[in-house]
């Protein structure tokens, strides 16, 4: 990121999942503290220390391995997904998912003449201070404040006009529309206000295969990466697709 050691002080993009982060610490801590009070504790023949001590050591290391993609890998990710298009400068970008606009705030910094649009519904346990003002703030520190705009809407329908966008992006949104049908309508939506030729980018870890389905259903053509085991936590994939008509 482009900050000064000021401005780094100052922007904050969150913890994603948070809840979900303390749940695993405080289950890993949990198990420790019963091994170390029952270490001899044995139920039909089973020592059940060492189911706590495995216990311990996964919940551990996987609150371990959000809590880094939180503060490093989102931002490689980020990266990773703003370098999928070819950037001129004057388009018009829809981030769905905003959250305290990374990947908003990313597009921004790609414009000259162009707009980005961060959308959200501002769930506080999928992000952190996850709020609006906290994401006007970050665009502020960052000097792209004239560039994006933040609105409240669900991407499952939205108040946009037909191909109005030429690229949207998302990271980490779409699976927490928990009724398939929904996320069926949400692709038909990104579809109807993507412009022809325009392209949608996004990354998730659970039911990729899902959304390039139903691109493909749309007739748009769709490229799926593998899962990124590096550095994102869960692994995240990546499904870029191209309107065509």
């Amino acid at each position: 990121m482009n900050t000064t050691v000021n401005e780094t002080k100052r922007v904050n993009y969150g913890v994603d999942a948070p809840g979900v982060i303390r749940n695993l610490f405080l289950i890993g801590i949990a198990a420790l503290v019963l091994v170390y009070f029952f270490p001899d504790l044995v139920f039909t023949h089973f020592k059940i220390s060492n189911m706590l001590w495995w216990c311990a050591i996964v919940t551990i290391v996987q609150g371990g391995l959000m809590l880094l993609y939180a503060k490093v890998g989102k931002f490689r990710q980020r990266n990773r997904i703003l370098a999928m298009h070819t950037w001129t400068g004057n388009e018009r970008v829809l981030d769905i998912g905003t959250g305290l606009g990374l990947l908003m705030i990313g597009a921004a910094k790609k414009l000259s003449t162009g707009k980005s649009i961060g959308i959200d519904i501002w769930n506080k346990e999928d992000l952190s201070s996850n709020n609006s003002n906290n994401a006007k703030a970050n665009a502020g520190i960052e000097g792209v404040e004239d560039k994006i705009e933040i609105q409240n809407q669900d991407i499952v329908k939205t108040s946009f006009a037909d191909g109005e966008f030429d690229v949207i992006i998302s990271n980490l949104c779409l699976h927490n529309i928990y009724k398939k049908e929904l996320r069926k309508n949400a692709c038909t939506e990104i579809h109807r206000i993507l412009k022809t030729t325009g392209v949608v980018i996004i990354s998730d870890f659970k039911h990729t295969g899902e959304y390039a389905a139903n691109f493909r259903e749309m007739g748009m053509k769709v490229e799926k990466s593998w899962p990124n085991l590096l550095d994102t936590f869960p692994p995240l994939t990546i499904v870029r697709a191209t309107k065509t008509a």
